[in-house]
């Protein structure tokens, strides 16, 4: 029987490559990993280990802070102690933190995806994004977040479900780790994720329809009407309110993933954050083959301005994403009153070009 390669062999070509930013990054992997590991072990005992789900705070971006977004945290914090990290940024924190005065490499980190999700046993999950540190040490922290994602060395996420997984890219394609629970490691399951170009899949917050913009709800509609209607194909429709959940579904089966910007008060510029939300995923999805982009732009190509900068976000399966791209182009030079949003003839004439 073959020994399975785990996460510290796995990266053990990029740990030897002492003092580079990959080397850096892969240390700071594994502390992240560690922390996976303790927050898997609280998640385990769901209720026993108390009301998970308690409201402690208010954060200052609107947002309820849950007594296990603190803790989880709290852990990372603590994990990141041993890890050539300079400079922290958190959801849960306002600020970026000060780590290793001599750190290589900032991570941005949503410690708890999906929070709203604790008390049901639904999927929940990390998010982390990891950039060199600048070449020339930059005295305020924020100009070594404010970058675009193609300059990050690591991006991954950890998914507590039914098991528990860390899906991980260093730029050499995205691979799948399983949580060995015997052994106490992640192991390789899959070395390199593939999305399907093609999906009958969306995931979506249907309830949120009269707030969208029309080129949103247009698809919708589009798909919706299944093969009577004009993409001739019928959809199903998944949401599981923890973009962690849903990215591992696309992952293993294709599918597209949006949320996008809407009219309701706070929704103009979309909801997720940039920095370590859209960026992570949208690197470990295009590694696997697919697509991410606000609606129309590259999502790794946005210059953030601020440390919790929101954005719109599509991902998934590339035909589908380019497909959505292609509408938002076209309302962008025509007007969302355009006979596009009437007779579809770019739906179709995109069918015909496949």
């Amino acid at each position: 029987m073959t020994h399975p390669v785990s996460l510290k062999d796995h990266l053990a070509g990029a740990l030897a490559d002492t003092g580079s930013a990959r080397a850096a990054a892969a240390e700071t992997v594994l502390a992240l990993s560690g922390a996976a590991l303790d927050i898997a072990r609280l998640l385990d005992d769901g209720p026993l280990a108390g009301n998970l789900a308690e409201v402690v705070a208010e954060e200052s971006h609107g947002d309820a802070q849950k007594f296990l977004d603190r803790h989880t945290n709290d852990v990372i914090i603590e994990a990141l102690q041993a890890a050539p990290v300079a400079w922290l940024g958190s959801e849960e924190m306002e600020h970026p933190l000060a780590m290793a005065a001599d750190g290589t490499v900032v991570v941005a980190v949503d410690p708890l995806d999906g929070s709203s999700n604790i008390d049901t046993d639904a999927p929940v999950g990390t998010i982390f994004s990891i950039l060199p540190m600048p070449s020339a040490r930059v005295t305020d922290p924020l100009a070594a977040f404010l970058r675009q994602g193609t300059e990050q060395v690591a991006a991954g996420y950890v998914i507590y479900g039914p098991h528990v997984a860390l899906v991980l890219t260093m730029g050499q394609g995205t691979q799948r780790f399983i949580l060995d629970r015997a052994r106490g490691e992640f192991v390789l399951q899959c070395e390199r994720v593939a999305i399907p170009p093609h999906t009958s899949e969306y995931a979506i917050n249907a309830s949120n329809y009269r707030h969208w913009d029309d080129p949103v709800r247009q698809y919708v509609e589009d798909c919706l009407r299944g093969e009577e209607g004009p993409r001739g194909l019928n959809f199903n429709t998944r949401w599981l309110g923890s973009m962690v959940g849903d990215a591992y579904r696309i992952m293993a089966r294709g599918g597209i993933y949006l949320y996008p910007a809407d009219a309701r008060a706070g929704y103009a510029r979309g909801r997720l954050r940039l920095l370590y939300e859209a960026n992570p995923i949208a690197w470990l999805v295009e590694q696997a083959g697919g697509a991410a982009t606000d609606g129309a732009a590259r999502i790794l190509e946005i210059l953030p301005t601020e440390l919790h900068e929101r954005v719109p976000l599509v991902f998934g399966s590339r035909i589908e994403v380019e497909r959505i791209r292609d509408v938002y182009v076209a309302a962008r030079f025509e007007g969302e009153n355009s006979p596009l949003f009437g007779p579809r003839s770019l739906f179709r004439g995109a069918m015909r070009q496949e």
